[in-house]
């Protein structure tokens, strides 16, 4: 996995998100926020005592839950957000140890989908279309597996169901950056070659101390190791319309493997872009007319 590829999934996409409180409760609760018309309004859901974050890119139109990879973070479909306008309602959380929500006790499969059922019954918007990257993908196909009734679409964007290896993989390189710094300048330079394209999405500390990254090493680690394995049950469980996003660079995702996905599923369709893993980033007006093109299909 090219390290480049991997910063620019942090860095890319961002704009100015208003800020809101966070209510905490024991249970589940959420802010309440008027829509911010030209940008994303941010939000947070308080699941199991941790603050999940998320941006509403408002609207009327039909729900897309957006879910981001690993390094990266809900703003990130800032771009897809406005190349599908009004017509689509684009939410895209900041899952969980990422961004602007907690980090968690564990990154495991159960974990996610809990923290998207949360949400999903908390705006109460019925079924949505799932759009998910990476990580997000295999967290969009297990939830159109596990909960049809909430999932009309799924699309997969250069998501392999059959991921093998174990260790730190492809990610241990961010082992060796610091979690916080007393300065934004210091924990940039920590960064290495990865700093100028992480500096935008760093956070400062609550106490005014310092900066953090949007995610923790340890953590992302964690999770990629969680993701490998077989999710093939999954991926052909699903029975609702699907499309599946392919960098035809992919240091993911194999050509054989996408043309496997597609066979193998009923009622998939199939979109190559001349991109590696990182579809969205490096060709979001493909991307984004892709998406556009099947989104038109399945009203």
């Amino acid at each position: 996995m090219r390290i480049v590829g991997v910063s620019e999934g942090v860095a890319t996409g961002r704009r100015p998100v208003p800020q809101e409180g966070n209510v905490m409760s024991s249970s589940t609760t959420a802010t309440a926020a008027a829509r911010t018309t030209g940008t994303a309004t941010r939000r947070t859901l308080t699941v199991q005592g941790r603050t999940l974050s998320y941006l509403d890119f408002g609207g009327t139109g039909r729900p897309l839950l957006a879910l981001h990879g690993h390094l990266s973070e809900g703003a990130s479909f800032a771009g897809l957000a406005a190349a599908l306008g009004d017509d689509w309602r684009v939410i895209a959380p900041d899952q969980r140890g990422h961004g602007d929500s907690d980090r968690a006790a564990d990154y495991d499969r159960a974990g996610y989908l809990a923290d998207l059922r949360a949400l999903l019954d908390h705006l109460d918007l019925g079924p949505v279309v799932a759009l998910g990257h990476s990580l997000g993908g295999i967290n969009a196909v297990h939830l159109a597996a596990e909960d049809p009734h909430r999932v009309s679409a799924l699309i997969s964007v250069d998501t392999a169901v059959e991921l093998t290896g174990t260790g730190a993989g492809p990610l241990a390189f961010v082992l060796g950056f610091p979690y916080t710094a007393p300065t934004r300048e210091e924990l940039v330079a920590a960064c290495g070659p990865v700093g100028p394209m992480v500096a935008p999405a760093l956070r400062p500390l609550p106490d005014g101390s310092g900066w953090r990254l949007p995610f923790h090493p340890q953590d992302t680690v964690t999770s990629e190791n969680a993701v490998h394995g077989d999710h093939w049950p999954q991926w052909l469980a699903g029975t609702c319309p699907a499309l599946l996003v392919h960098g035809l660079r992919s240091q993911v995702l194999s050509r054989a493997q996408a043309d496997a996905m597609v066979v193998r599923r009923p009622g998939t369709a199939y979109a190559a872009l001349d991109t590696d893993h990182f579809v969205a980033l490096q060709d979001p007006a493909g991307f984004a007319a892709a998406v556009a093109a099947f989104l038109a299909t399945i009203r």
